[in-house]
């Protein structure tokens, strides 16, 4: 994802930031008033994925950013419309897909290979050689850095994937040409800028996460020089100036930290859920990092200022939640838009015991498996499309629910309550299906779209810029729904049970390990 957030300054009661909120699909500028945090425009320009292989996922880098230009250009025809004066936009904001990495070529500034987007699984093999070199093979070996596991979903590996298959890269690398980056350097480096923030900058296993910069140890081990590395910045402060339209780029933050901050999560324990092409369950910890012993992810949630402190969370990813609607609609054929599953899974009001496990990408938290395939169990002559349909919304519910049964673990004190947003939680009949399975209630903000909101906040809270205050006294109210459990807990345990049964089922090349803990947990 990419956005942009342009606060619009001297407009009196209308001082307003445009969030240019890219998706893995398509680039989405939105504009909201600074005061009100009101949705007032927005443009949406598709991206074109590719897919050369199985498990592989591409993005063409100069069609991301050619995205970029046109929506910019777009939501400033818009504003005008809007009777909102554009020589009035002070600054802007990037968020992102924060593990999808690029490298080009800093003297020509052309792309050196395709975008390798965040759910790639080509680095199976180069994660294995990895592990193999670690003590006990043990894939946590640079957890107490990097807060995470060695996976195919980080950036240090489909970097290293780069260096070690595309001549272009490994040239470049050599005769000291190449710069590396994910999304946000991508786009702030066309204002002749190469840097990242601290959130981006934790996803690529490069980075410590306590001393805040990247760490000589961990870029020997993934063997990356580290002059190819963008300068870590925090997450809202002044960092150059963009070349179209011609204005300070003021912030970056990763798309989950983002979403975090949009639904002002600022205190800890406070969580949130966002429903995208995958599922991202973030719980803030505060200042000090804490370390997952149940399978989450340690990261950094947002540094909010240059003297600011960085404030932490547990993450729980899924790879496959919206993206199973759109497996349903493209590969399947059984519904032709997003909207129709709701309808055909509130036709029939449940999945009769069918099980959907989308591991489409393998399995991430809490099993972190990459080799693990997807797999529908429980079929019975009686199972239509429209069981089929119910069990692909309740596989993006216990996959969360999953999720937050770690956290609660991890943390000792259970959330009371999940705070939503994304795509999906435009389907009323997933958001219930949430609250039964969590037995917990889901509130979901008015303005489902909180990546862009919190990419806004931050541009606009920076210094030098500063017409949005996140100060606890001065947020505004956020208008929510709130859906609150219909079925007891004792009815969903055993629906739960067998949900973990079917995950045993998944197809997991040599690892008879993972099935026995698997095995034991559902015990």
């Amino acid at each position: 994802m990419s956005c942009f957030s342009v606060p619009l300054c001297g407009l009196g009661s209308r001082d307003a930031l445009v969030q240019m909120f890219t998706p893995v699909l398509s680039s989405h500028p939105q504009v909201f008033n600074a005061k009100t945090a009101e949705l007032l425009s927005h443009h949406q320009v598709e991206i074109n994925q590719s897919f050369p292989k199985e498990g592989w996922v591409e993005e063409d880098p100069k069609e991301i950013l050619q995205s970029v230009y046109e929506c910019m250009e777009r939501t400033c025809e818009k504003l005008t419309q809007l009777n909102i004066d554009i020589s009035n936009i002070k600054a802007i904001g990037v968020t992102n897909q924060r593990e999808t990495t690029l490298v080009w070529d800093k003297e020509t500034g052309e792309p050196l290979y395709n975008a390798i987007v965040w759910l790639d699984l080509r680095t199976q093999s180069t994660v294995e050689r990895l592990i193999n070199k670690t003590p006990g093979r043990n894939k946590n070996h640079l957890k107490h850095k990097t807060g995470l596991p060695i996976s195919t979903y980080f950036s240090a590996v489909k970097l290293r994937w780069l260096m070690d298959n595309v001549d272009e890269v490994a040239e470049a690398v050599l005769t000291h040409r190449a710069m590396f980056g994910t999304v946000d350097s991508w786009l702030i480096w066309s204002g002749g800028v190469h840097c990242t923030d601290v959130t981006n900058a934790s996803r690529t296993m490069l980075f410590n996460i306590h001393t805040l910069d990247w760490d000589p140890e961990l870029c020997n081990y993934f063997d990356i020089p580290m002059e190819i590395l963008p300068k870590v910045r925090s997450s809202s402060e002044i960092y150059g100036l963009m070349v179209s339209p011609h204005c300070l780029c003021v912030n970056c933050l990763g798309d989950q930290s983002a979403a975090l901050v949009g639904q002002m999560c600022f205190q800890e324990g406070q969580a949130k859920n966002t429903y995208g092409t995958g599922c991202f369950l973030l719980r803030n910890t505060g200042a000090k990092p804490v370390m997952s012993d149940h399978g989450l992810l340690t990261t950094v949630a947002y540094k909010l200022g240059r003297d600011k402190p960085a404030c932490y969370a547990l993450e729980g990813s899924v790879a496959i939640a919206g993206a199973v609607v759109r497996w349903l609609k493209d590969n399947l054929g059984i519904i032709q838009t997003s909207t129709e599953l709701e309808k055909l899974a509130a036709s029939v009001g449940t999945s009769y015991g069918c099980y959907f496990v989308p591991a489409f990408s393998g399995l991430y938290a809490p099993y972190w498996e990459p080799s693990a395939r997807g797999i529908i169990c429980g079929l019975t002559q009686f199972t239509n499309k429209s069981h089929l349909a119910f069990a692909a919304l309740e596989a993006v519910c216990f996959q969360t629910r999953e999720i937050l049964d770690a956290m609660n673990q991890d943390s000792g004190i259970p959330l009371t309550q999940l705070q939503v947003d994304g795509g999906m939680t435009s389907n009323r009949l997933l958001m219930q299906l949430q609250a039964d399975i969590l037995c917990i209630p889901v509130v979901k903000p008015s303005m489902p779209e909180t990546t862009a909101l919190g990419a806004a906040m931050a541009a606009g809270a920076a210094e030098g810029v500063s017409v949005w205050s996140l100060r606890p006294e001065d947020l505004s109210e956020v208008t929510s729904e709130k859906f609150e459990p219909q079925i007891n807990p004792e009815g969903k345990g055993h629906v739960k049970h067998c949900y973990l049964i079917s995950i045993l089922e998944v197809p997991i090349c040599l690892n008879t390990d993972l099935h026995k803990s698997l095995l034991i947990g559902v015990l």
